[in-house]
């Protein structure tokens, strides 16, 4: 396995020259120069460049030609994977009311999370995002929140544990309702109706009413955003987050489990930490100790919603989308020519880009290039879905054309949706190996590049849901459990025992990652 990564790692080199502003987009063009490289790859860039950047002023406007960029560009361009609206008039009021309403999170919640994943970018973080495959209106309550929540703090608290490193927490929530299909349509016992986009757009009742696009839903969607987001906000900053709350984390239905158990040991030897830093003068009162930095994310799918909550943040001149902290643009939209790049080149929030084998090398450089630029740390998150083989195979010539032209970049894994099949009992799971072995990969991959592993990208759940099949647990979950719990949406999600297990398991590489570091220091 070695030597194939390091083979692929010094087959392709790619250059990138910057050319003169491109007068049809109002942004940098590029040239692209592919060249074989039979010789050693290039080293890792120097930290030291990466932080004379973060010295910068990063709410500078950026140098791109701003004339040229408005919330409302996008339309010039063809957006894949949107509704088809019967009342253009009816989308438009809703538009024009969203417009008028308060933003959902605030430009100076987003740079504070670009200045976080840019530490990440130098390898001093790591990213968790994890949470709801898509939202629903049905299952919206304060407990499911609050559950999905706790088992995300339990697991940024394992992996700050095992990594040495401050965890990055981005939910998949609050904004995470749009889904991209295969088809435009869906077909059942003959009838063919519209397929379901998501509760924003309309209802996955079978029914020709339920399936038809409604606008109105999109004011439901941001009435739940916005009670989502208060309720997070008084979770991490009204005391629920804080660390002295460890041991109080852990879910009713965990206790007696496994996993259950493995946490309850983390939270005493962390308890016995907390008592030293008492001990050292850092109480309970103290502001990091009170509260937690936690930010919400979502596919930036539905543009007409995106454009709608945009605004010019007074402090720095930039446009901020402010539907969420993080959006990020999804495998079936990343097109270089496609409104969803135009509409996130011009918007300062950080922003994931999800990639598969499908993308070469040139593409992905010119993608980052034209979303970012100036190059600026903590823009741009690369999150990876193509399971373990492919992952080895054709992640490391992306790695190397990133290095090769000096791109600031987060590499996150997402090892849900390579890794999607169709059980026996004829219900869409995801095997906790094969999600396991693509997580693997994942960290083989960057050993030998000599990279840092920043990030991991999950779909699950505070509920014990039985969606996702396998696991080490005494009560794992086979192909005949799955009826039994299966509650999503859209796509299988990992329940709290399954995700505390992954957890787990990445923090067990990371600590082995930070033992070996400090014996080569």
């Amino acid at each position: 396995m070695t030597s194939q990564i390091l083979n692929l790692r010094g087959s392709c080199q790619v250059n990138l020259e910057r050319s003169s502003l491109d007068s049809r987009r109002g942004m940098r063009s590029t040239r692209l120069r592919v060249t074989r490289a039979n010789g050693r790859a290039v080293p890792n860039r120097n930290n030291l460049l990466v932080r004379s950047v973060l010295d910068k002023d990063l709410s500078a406007p950026s140098t791109q030609d701003k004339g040229k960029w408005a919330p409302d560009s996008w339309k010039a361009y063809h957006a894949h994977q949107q509704p088809t609206w019967p009342d253009e008039d009816h989308l438009k009021s809703v538009v024009d009311r969203l417009e008028t309403l308060p933003p959902l999170v605030f430009a100076g919640e987003a740079r504070t999370l670009r200045e976080q994943l840019a530490k990440v970018c130098i390898g001093e973080g790591f990213v968790l995002q994890g949470g709801d495959c898509a939202e629903s209106f049905a299952e919206f309550r304060a407990d499911n929140i609050r559950d999905t929540l706790r088992v995300l703090l339990q697991m940024s608290a394992i992996l700050m544990y095992g990594s040495g490193l401050p965890v990055v927490k981005l939910g998949r929530m609050a904004g995470q309702f749009a889904k991209p299909r295969s088809s435009d349509t869906e077909t059942i016992d003959g009838v063919t109706l519209p397929s379901y986009r998501g509760d924003n757009i309309n209802s996955d009742e079978f029914t020709p009413e339920a399936r038809i696009p409604n606008p109105d839903r999109l004011i439901q969607a941001y009435n739940q955003c916005s009670s989502t987001l208060n309720l997070l906000r008084g979770f991490t900053t009204g005391g629920y987050g804080c660390l002295e709350r460890v041991t109080k984390w852990n879910l009713d239905f965990m206790e007696g489990t496994e996993q259950g158990k493995r946490y309850e040991e983390l939270a005493a030897s962390l308890d016995e930490a907390m008592q030293f830093m008492k001990a050292c003068g850092i109480g309970a009162d103290h502001p990091i100790m009170k509260s937690t930095d936690f930010y919400t994310s979502h596919e930036s799918l539905l543009l007409h919603y995106e454009q709608a909550l945009t605004r010019l943040d007074s402090t720095s001149d930039q446009w901020y989308g402010c539907s969420a902290h993080m959006l990020w643009i999804g495998e079936r939209t990343r097109q270089l020519d496609g409104a969803h790049i135009e509409f996130m080149r011009g918007i300062a929030n950080p922003i994931g880009i999800k990639i598969s084998d499908k993308c070469e090398p040139e593409e992905l450089v010119e993608l980052i290039s034209t979303i970012n630029p100036d190059n600026v740390p903590g823009k741009i998150c690369i999150i990876m879905r193509m399971g373990a083989e492919k992952m080895y195979k054709y992640f490391p010539r992306l790695i190397q054309a990133v290095e090769d032209n000096n791109l600031h970049v987060v590499w996150i894994s997402d090892p849900m949706h390579g890794n999607t099949v169709k059980s026996e009992t004829g219900y869409k799971t995801r095997r906790f190996e094969a999600i396991r072995a693509e997580l693997r990969a994942f960290f083989d991959v960057h050993d030998q590049m000599g990279t840092h592993a920043g990030g991991v990208h999950l779909e699950m759940t505070g509920q014990d849901v039985t969606e996702c099949t396998g696991g080490s647990s005494v009560d794992v979950v086979t192909d005949s459990d799955l009826p039994l719990r299966y509650h999503t949406h859209c796509d299988p999600r990992l329940n709290a025992s399954q995700s505390l297990e992954l957890a787990f398991l990445i923090s067990d590489r990371l600590y082995k990652r930070r033992v070996v570091k400090k014996n080569i220091l």
